[in-house]
């Protein structure tokens, strides 16, 4: 598992939107499988969305058409976009490298430790 570092979380209002970071120390991202996770007290990790190693991304249907998962090459992260935020987006978001089969990625964390993850909290 990569030694990923999450940022860019904050309170934000509903409707409102975020830009998550993942970076990984020394390693470039740039042809890695990254997922994006997010959990709450209480609940299992769930698998939000991820990019492929050919750029492919998939997301968990309720974020579908409202995050976007990107590669800043130039800055070697791998990007959440949030848009339109609702509470029920409230979580800790973690990132970590994911399954790759022929450049897709599935949502489904390799083995490793997670990192301390980013709390996005949505509320008014």
């Amino acid at each position: 598992q990569l030694p990923l570092v999450e940022s860019g979380g904050g309170l934000v209002q509903p409707g409102g939107s975020l830009r998550l970071s993942c970076a990984a120390s020394g390693v470039t991202l740039d042809t890695h499988a990254i997922g994006w996770f997010r959990q709450v007290p209480g609940k299992r990790r769930t698998g939000v969305a991820c990019i492929g190693s050919s750029g492919v991304p998939n997301y968990l249907d309720s974020v579908e058409g409202r995050f976007t998962v990107s590669r800043d090459n130039a800055k070697h992260t791998v990007d959440l976009q949030m848009n339109n935020l609702t509470p029920e987006d409230t979580a800790v978001y973690y990132c970590a490298e994911v399954g790759n089969w022929l450049g897709s990625c599935t949502i489904v964390a390799k083995d490793g430790p997670w990192g301390q993850g980013t709390q996005v909290t949505v509320s008014s």
